[in-house]
């Protein structure tokens, strides 16, 4: 089969929540990450045959088609068409996956995936004006009203035997070392630098991620609030409301021959699988088993992991279900230190993912998250 080379991938900086990103349009936040590929890998925009890209709440800014709203606020021609999709918190991993599929199958030979969320403008849950998703049919099926992702991050939790103290002693973990991230200018490689206006008139450039708190400690994080009485999980302990927006270039051998590219990685495994939506966000577990089964790899060949850091309990329970190395996992920090633009965050970690690969010289990395609906993408890429 043909392979897919991963040729650049590329994020903004996380923005808070009314933070420094949120007085972009969403459009004009997901174009930026388009364009950031276009100065920086240089080659005919033309070229493009499609672009894919991920999107959560399809609602207000977000609404009537993003991705080619995104595609007409970008410097790509109008001829570059584009498709936005929606599998919740892993939509653009899955925009990554449909274009090396693409690629993969000789399909197409030059594609753009990613994704966009401003969470800011466009609030989470903004689509559902009023109406439940889930019918009768559904409800009866699975005995529940509905689905709750924060109900399924407390099942994991007990699930797993998860206290609160081991949750919040992961969540500062994941702050520590984005902190250290930062510090090393480990995310210079995969951040395009935003100009921004502030509401008060300054001017400035948003490069580093505003969610990241170096000074939090166990004791601060022990006085927020449980959401459930009884529970475990908290805002602190939980991915950031963030906005944000990222993209990937993947190529065909023959388009980085005619190019003149020099990949940063190539695509060695796609995988997606669903189970049960109730819990929700523990597939990954079983879907990287699947993964590393199909590329014939053991866990151990793999040298990075990204799993993305929904809440902490899902982490946790992945690495206590696979027994895979602490160390290995989420090296720069996570969602709850970084934060999760739902549809930009598939995308954004493979642009961590790569670029931590080369930067320490390392063969094989994997990308996994929970998604809504109890669905899991695994992505696995060999580092160049």
């Amino acid at each position: 089969m043909p392979d897919a080379f991963i040729v650049d991938a590329v994020r903004t900086a996380g923005g808070r929540r009314k933070g420094r990103l949120s007085g972009l349009h969403a459009v004009d936040l997901g174009a930026l990450a388009l364009n950031a590929l276009l100065d920086r890998v240089q080659f005919d925009p033309a070229a493009v045959e499609d672009v894919i890209f991920g999107c959560v709440t399809q609602a207000g800014e977000q609404s009537c088609h993003v991705g080619r709203n995104c595609v007409l606020a970008s410097k790509l021609p109008q001829s570059v068409p584009a498709v936005s999709i929606d599998r919740q918190c892993g939509s653009s991993q899955q925009a990554l996956h449909f274009a090396a599929q693409a690629v993969m199958s000789g399909t197409q030979d030059l594609v753009i995936a990613g994704g966009v969320e401003s969470m800011t403008r466009v609030p989470m849950g903004a689509a559902l004006i009023g109406a439940n998703p889930y019918p009768a049919s559904v409800q009866k099926r699975f005995g529940v009203e509905t689905f709750s992702q924060f109900v399924g991050a407390e099942m994991i939790a007990k699930k797993w035997g998860f206290n609160r103290e081991q949750v919040d002693a992961f969540a500062l973990e994941s702050h520590r070392r984005a902190a250290a991230a930062q510090k090393a200018e480990a995310f210079a490689r995969e951040i395009t630098p935003v100009k921004v206006t502030l509401p008060d008139g300054t001017q400035i450039v948003h490069d580093r991620d505003e969610g990241v708190r170096p000074e939090s400690t166990m004791e601060a994080l022990a006085k927020l609030q449980t959401l459930a009485p009884d529970g475990v999980v908290t805002a602190g302990n939980a991915s950031q409301v963030c906005d944000g927006s990222s993209a990937v270039l993947l190529a065909s051998a023959e388009a980085v021959k005619t190019h003149g590219f020099k990949p940063l990685a190539r695509v060695v495994n796609l995988t997606v699988t669903a189970g049960d939506p109730v819990i929700m966000l523990e597939e990954p577990l079983y879907a990287t088993a699947k993964a590393l089964t199909r590329a014939g790899l053991k866990l151990s060949d793999i040298d990075l992991f990204e799993v993305n850091e929904a809440f902490a309990s899902v982490p946790l329970a992945w690495l206590q279900h696979l027994g895979a190395d602490p160390a290995k996992l989420n090296v720069n920090g996570g969602a709850i230190a970084l934060g999760h633009p739902l549809g930009a965050t598939g995308t954004k970690l493979m642009a961590t993912l790569v670029h931590a690969l080369r930067a320490r010289k390392l063969r094989y990395g994997l990308q996994t998250m929970c998604e809504g609906g109890g669905i899991a993408n695994v992505t696995i890429v060999e580092a160049l």
